[in-house]
């Protein structure tokens, strides 16, 4: 067997057990959060902890590849949002959008709340770029009246994981119960009859 013969299994048993290591990735992270452990990944993934460190130098690298799928999917959503017609209605969507992920996966949870993780050079331009659409998304918002003049992108940002803290509590026995929070808190940046708020947005 000449070497490019048998180099082809190998890359294809390579390129195989990544896919089972990311799999089992997402899932277990989706419960599990960043606090995940390795050796925890490798057995739902049927491999050794050893063939998780050929694909990952560390579980940092691991869990950004992970988080970056989910924030590259948010971001792409609210890019398509800056296109709706209604721009209070595509604010809503995204902040639906990133409160569900919220709900649902763990790892994208303690990243949204600041895991040491979210400094990964990788995960820190994705989320630069989600937070820019996220501006675009809100002076959209503003121009057509649907918030009110003083609202940021940040504003929104922080908010969501304001809301999840708050719902996350009642969610075992009422998993919509965030879907209140949301509202309350949408109708909250509403214009009208609006006093100004007491402290300046985060960086202004």
């Amino acid at each position: 067997m000449n070497t490019s013969e048998g180099t082809r299994p190998q890359r294809a048993d390579a390129v195989r057990s990544r896919a089972q290591l990311m799999t089992a990735a997402r899932d277990v992270f989706a419960v599990r959060g960043t606090e995940a452990t390795v050796a925890e990944i490798a057995t739902s993934a049927g491999l050794g902890k050893g063939t998780v460190f050929r694909h990952f130098a560390n579980k940092d690298e691991l869990v950004a590849a992970i988080v970056d799928e989910m924030v590259d999917d948010l971001v792409a959503k609210t890019e398509d949002l800056l296109q709706a017609d209604d721009a209070a209605e595509a604010l809503r969507a995204f902040m639906t959008a990133g409160i569900e992920l919220q709900v649902h996966n763990q790892a994208f949870c303690d990243v949204a709340a600041g895991a040491a993780v979210r400094q990964h050079p990788v995960l820190r331009k994705k989320i630069a770029r989600l937070e820019s659409a996220v501006e675009y998304l809100v002076d959209r918002a503003r121009q057509a009246g649907a918030v009110r003049n003083d609202i940021t992108g940040q504003d929104v940002m922080l908010l969501l994981a304001g809301i999840y803290q708050t719902a996350a509590p009642a969610l075992p026995d009422s998993p919509e119960i965030w879907q209140r929070y949301l509202a309350l808190t949408f109708d909250g940046l509403q214009p009208t009859a609006a006093r100004p708020l007491p402290q300046p947005a985060p960086g202004a």
